[in-house]
């Protein structure tokens, strides 16, 4: 494998542990064995466990804004479209970690991170923080446009709350529910609080 796909192994795994297991369980050892290479190797890729596990939050938070903005980005998608595209999204990334009848596992690299705030770089911290900030602009711009169309007739302030909050929370909310349906259930209420 060369350098690139090197690293991109790397930081493919040192993912899967860090939701699975968090920080502290995320070690170099394991992903040397499982890949096949030295722990030097890795360190020559990242130098130390906090820089890799920067470069991973930095990619998944990218990931995941461009993939709510795929989402939130484009007029003349009704909101309920929007509400379930979300599902979908976060279906997917729930799926990769749990498998039906088994007790819900954490899915979310956000989600997992935020419970280890204090380990993470100030750069790691600030990450998360942006993520919120720009979730809450990405979805008061669509709701913005919604109510302009005439798609929303609550408090467009409050439903863009209740979304931020909702997102930002998804996993913690199928782990709380005991599954997916939880968060569908949260996704189905606040699409008729918007309508009322």
């Amino acid at each position: 494998m060369d350098e690139s796909e090197s690293r991109s192994e790397i930081k493919r795994l040192a993912e899967e542990l860090l939701v699975r297991h968090g920080y502290r369980g995320m070690g170099y050892a394991e992903i040397a064995t499982r890949l096949g290479i030295t722990r030097a190797n890795i360190h020559y890729h990242f130098g130390s466990k906090a820089a890799l596990i920067d470069e991973v939050l930095a990619d998944y938070v990218a990931a995941t804004l461009e993939a709510l903005r795929g989402v939130w980005a484009v007029d003349g998608t009704p909101l309920p479209d929007k509400l379930r595209q979300m599902l979908v999204f976060s279906r997917q990334r729930y799926d990769r970690f749990n498998a039906d009848g088994e007790l819900v596992r954490p899915w979310s690299l956000i989600s997992r991170l935020r419970q280890d705030q204090e380990l993470l770089t100030e750069a790691g911290r600030a990450r998360l923080a942006h993520f919120s900030t720009e979730i809450r602009d990405i979805f008061a711009g669509a709701l913005k446009r919604a109510a302009a169309a005439g798609e929303i007739h609550g408090d467009v302030e409050a439903i863009t709350t209740l979304l931020v909050a909702i997102a930002d929370s998804a996993a913690p909310i199928t782990i709380a529910e005991g599954g997916f349906a939880g968060l569908e259930e949260a996704y189905a209420a606040l699409g008729r609080i918007s309508r009322s």
